[in-house]
C-alpha cells in the first residue's frame, strides 16, 4: 500500500502510510501537542487501522515540542467538552476509574507489537504523558534540544500510561526512581548515555534520521525481525536456560520456513 493521504486524521492525530512505513503525527503544535482522552482514543484507533503490510511506525509531533504532556484542562472542574473531568472520575466507583485508566493505556500499548518496530522522533519537550508516549515505542531518535521529564509526582500522581516498565528496563531502578520522584529534566546527552535515546541528531535532521533507520529495519526479512523482536521482548521474563530454549525454537521455525517445510 502506498498513500500519502491520511488514513486517519482526528483529535490531534494523523496517520499516513507509505509502503511498509506508517507515520503517526501529533498535530496540535499550538498546545505543544498536549494530550487528552480524545487524542488517546485516536492513537488507539491508529493502531487498529494500520494496514497489515506496515512494518515500521514512526511517531512524531508537529512544532517545537513532541508533547508537553497531559492537557491541564483535565484537572479543571469542567474538564473537556463531552468528557467527564478527572475530578468527577475520581469521585466515581473504583472499578469504573480502573477501567477508564485501562482504556487510556491502550493508546500506549500497541507500539510494541511483535509485527511492528516503532520509532519515536522526539524534539523539545516530552513531559509526563509525552515522555511515556516516547517510551511506548521500541526506539527513540531525539533532537539535541530534547527535554524529557516525568512530572506526575509534582501533581500528586504517578506515571500510569505504561511508562514505568520501559523506563526501568532502559535506565535501571535507581535512576528511574530519581527521574520520576524529582521530575527533573533529562537532556539529550544523558538520554543517549543511559539508553533512553538510540540516536541524537540536530532537530532539522530528525525526519531524515527516522527515514534512514526505517529503511534499515525493513531491509531484513520481516519474519526474521518479528521472531527476533519476540525473543528480545521475552528475554527479561526468562532465565538463561529458558532463553536458550526460546532461541532454538525460533531458529527452528526460521530454518523450516526457509526450507519450505510447513508443519
Amino acid at each position: 500500500m502506498t498513500s500519502l493521504d491520511p488514513v486517519l486524521d482526528k483529535d490531534g492525530v494523523r496517520l499516513t502510510v507509505e509502503d511498509a512505513v506508517a507515520t503517526v503525527t501529533l498535530t496540535n503544535p499550538a498546545k505543544r501537542n498536549a494530550q487528552s482522552p480524545a487524542l488517546w482514543r485516536a492513537l488507539t484507533e491508529a493502531g487498529r487501522v494500520l494496514p497489515g503490510d506496515v512494518r515500521v511506525v514512526v511517531l512524531s509531533g508537529e512544532g517545537n515540542s513532541f508533547s508537553a504532556g497531559l492537557d491541564r484542562q483535565a484537572f479543571t472542574p469542567e474538564g473537556f467538552d463531552g468528557e467527564p473531568s478527572f475530578l468527577d472520575m475520581a469521585r466515581g466507583p473504583e472499578a469504573e476509574l480502573d477501567a477508564t485508566i485501562a482504556e487510556y493505556q491502550e493508546a500506549f500499548t500497541w507500539w510494541r507489537r511483535n509485527d511492528l518496530v516503532s520509532i519515536a522522533t522526539v524534539q523539545g519537550h516530552a513531559i509526563g504523558a509525552g515522555f511515556q508516549l516516547a517510551l511506548a515505542c521500541d526506539l527513540r531518535i531525539v533532537a539535541d534540544d530534547v527535554q524529557f521529564a516525568m512530572r506526575e509526582t509534582s501533581l500528586g500522581l504517578v506515571p500510569d500510561l505504561t511508562g514505568t516498565h520501559p523506563l526501568v528496563s532502559l535506565v535501571g531502578y535507581a535512576r528511574a526512581l530519581e527521574i520520576c520522584a524529582t521530575g527533573r529534566f533529562v537532556h539529550a546527552e544523558e538520554a543517549e548515555r543511559t539508553g533512553l535515546a538510540n540516536l541524537v541528531v540536530p532537530a532539522d535532521q530528525l525526519d531524515a534520521a527516522a527515514r534512514d533507520l526505517a529503511a534499515a529495519l525493513i531491509a531484513a526479512p520481516r519474519d526474521a525481525v518479528v521472531e527476533t523482536k519476540a525473543l528480545l521482548n521475552g528475554a527479561s521474563s526468562r532465565d538463561y536456560e529458558q532463553q536458550r530454549i526460546a532461541e532454538r525454537a525460533a531458529q527452528g521455525r526460521r530454518l523450516r520456513d526457509l526450507a519450505g517445510i510447513t508443519d
